[in-house]
């Protein structure tokens, strides 16, 4: 890999034809940047000669490239061995500098599988992660609702167990899952492993997209059942039959062959753009994600450019079907994404691959225009919030703080984002608070702030532009010390104190330079933000609190002693019948449990009886 830059330049200095003179034909890709050096757009080529000289030369520019050439002042490229090197590099960089010309789609999570594990009695499982070669996955699904469905589908034909490896090995009777009717209970004998490998089988076959042949097999032996008149069994597979065909009949997208394919639809609302994915594997619909590029880019999106820019950036991290049919002639922008793969990407061949295309469109459509409103009611809110609040711009970037805790055990402490209006679930954290005075929530707040801002106060870590305090006013009186000492005591600050009996609609704020005490009406939009956030930051903070209580509460106290690991925990537990009898026992009776000396009893007595 070799690059190629050249000294910056005004734009009107940029001498596009003798640039094009110098480049090379091989595989690359290319910055475009401005006066000042900053990067306008990175792409990427097959032939950098030919694609670089396509935006100098062609005429009939999109309104958007005819706004970024007119600020290009200079062209660095970077050649390579091969396109799909290129790609990578492509968007290695548009996810590093951001370029605000490119167009970005974030897809951060992985997708959800249902594994089948390799078990003697294998386990149904929802599942997100790496594969474990001893186990097969299925998907994947493009959500986790739409694993859980299948769950619940094949749990309620096939009856297969669900739970964890742990319970299975432990269990001496059925759990609930068989007395509902969910389970064959194979930790207790109920089934037979034949049986239950042909229930797994039919499972697999279903999963692969095999459906009539599931319920072919299922009719014949239900059948053959009742003309033995075994007719409990011939009951028990009949509603099998049933359930299934309820579920293939809601499959109102459906295919006779057990195909895989992803349908990529892309729509622009008032210039709101949305890619919606379209999933069917095994010839069955399996639901819709959307898609929203990081950010807005300037100028109207060109709708093919930003098709390629999916494409490409999605199936880098995520494993394509054999099919992608997309709405949009691309020709062979996108193959450099599937290098060693066979992958077809192209127009619908068919009546059901264009009904496919049409509802993947008219989803896409509805996502963006949603996306639209969503946005517009939320900067309703922020602006009402400005006004409210008496700020001179309405809030980008807002979080809150809340503290848990039961009587000062397990204090957690949760700090919530909110961006553009919208919950920003990935910037949420918590802090388990420690050393200070059990149920004093003042040091608690005090010392989230102070672990939260000190990374901004070192430029580590992006400003809010407002701070909501769950506290009345010592808890905000707090959070303005921890501020001022860190030298950050311009960022605005807001206590939300709770009203009268604790009833929602009567909080009142206290703000940051305001001398009295504000109470804004139970109908005000930005009021409703605040609480919506607020009621955010004390759900988290209790999901945390309640985990950490029980993880504390489920901790034997003999996992503290120094000297004790596992095996001798083991033992004094068998020995003494349990950790009451190892609490009741003297210095004397525990020097007898095997592997304890005397200088280890003190210690273990010492440390249970400590207060």
């Amino acid at each position: 890999m070799s690059s190629a830059p050249s000294e910056p330049n005004s734009t009107e200095d940029f001498d596009a034809k003798a640039f094009l003179e110098t480049l090379t034909e091989a595989p690359g890709v290319y910055r475009m940047l401005d006066a000042s050096g900053a990067v306008l757009y990175v792409g990427k080529a097959k032939n950098l000669k030919k694609r670089v000289s396509s935006y100098f030369q062609k005429t009939g520019q999109s309104p958007r490239i005819h706004l970024m050439l007119q600020q290009v002042a200079n062209v660095e490229i970077t050649a390579t061995r091969s396109e799909a090197e290129a790609l990578i590099l492509e968007n290695t960089l548009i996810k590093k500098l951001a370029p605000k010309y490119n167009i970005l789609f974030r897809d951060d999570k992985s997708y959800p599988y249902i594994c089948l594990s390799g078990h003697e009695f294998p386990r149904l499982a929802y599942h997100r992660g790496a594969f474990d070669k001893k186990s097969q996955y299925f998907g994947p699904f493009p959500s986790g609702l739409a694993v859980r469905e299948s769950i619940q589908l094949l749990q309620k034909t096939f009856l297969l167990r669900t739970c964890e490896d742990s319970v299975f090995a432990h269990r001496s009777r059925p759990c609930l899952m068989h007395q509902i009717k969910r389970c064959k209970a194979p930790c207790v004998d109920f089934i037979s492993a034949e049986d239950y490998h042909h229930d797994v089988r039919l499972a697999e076959m279903l999963l692969r997209g095999r459906q009539s042949e599931v319920v072919d097999g299922l009719t014949t032996r239900m059948q053959v059942a009742a003309e033995a008149l075994r007719f409990e069994e011939a009951a028990a597979l009949r509603d099998q039959v049933r359930a299934l065909q309820a579920v293939l009949h809601r499959q109102y997208v459906s295919s006779t062959g057990a195909e895989d394919a992803d349908i990529v639809a892309i729509a622009a609302v008032r210039g709101e753009l949305c890619v919606n994915l379209a999933m069917v594997r095994g010839g069955l619909h399996l639901g819709d994600r959307a898609f929203f590029p990081a950010r807005q880019t300037e100028g109207e999106p060109d709708l093919a450019e930003a098709l390629v820019a999916f494409v490409g950036q999605h199936y880098l991290d995520h494993p394509p079907p054999s099919r992608i049919i997309v709405g949009i002639d691309v020709g062979d922008e996108c193959s450099a994404a599937f290098e060693g793969k066979t992958v077809t990407v192209g127009a619908p061949r068919n009546e059901m691959e264009r009904a496919w295309l049409a509802m993947a469109d008219k989803n896409a459509g509805l996502a963006a225009e949603s996306r639209r409103l969503s946005k517009q009611r939320s900067g309703g809110r922020l602006t009402a919030l400005q006004e409210a609040l008496g700020l001179p711009e309405a809030p980008q970037r807002i979080e809150c703080f809340d503290i848990s805790h039961t009587m000062g055990e397990g204090t957690v402490a949760s700090c919530v984002v909110c961006v553009d209006g919208a919950m920003k679930k990935g910037d949420y954290r918590r802090f388990n608070i420690a050393g200070i005075e059990p149920g004093d929530d003042y040091a608690a707040m005090r010392q989230v702030l102070t672990r939260r801002y000190e990374k901004v106060a070192a430029g580590d870590s992006p400003a809010p532009d407002l701070i909501l305090i769950d506290g009345g006013k010592g808890q905000h009186r707090v959070a303005r010390e921890v501020l001022t000492e860190l030298g950050l005591d311009h960022l605005t600050t807001v206590g939300v104190a709770k009203g009268e009996e604790r009833r929602p609609g009567l909080e009142t704020l206290f703000v940051h330079g305001h001398a009295e005490p504000l109470q804004l009406p139970p109908d005000h939009t930005g009021f409703h933000l605040i609480q919506e956030i607020r009621d955010e930051a004390h759900r988290f903070a209790i999901a945390g609190h309640r985990a950490r209580r029980a993880k504390a509460r489920g901790r034997s106290k003999l996992e503290d002693v120094p000297g004790i690991g596992p095996t001798r925990r083991r033992g004094l537990l068998a020995h003494f019948g349990g950790l009451d009898g190892v609490m009741a026992a003297t210095v004397e009776d525990l020097c007898r449990a095997d592997g304890i000396s005397r200088r280890l009893a003190q210690v273990i007595h010492d440390h249970l009886h400590a207060r």
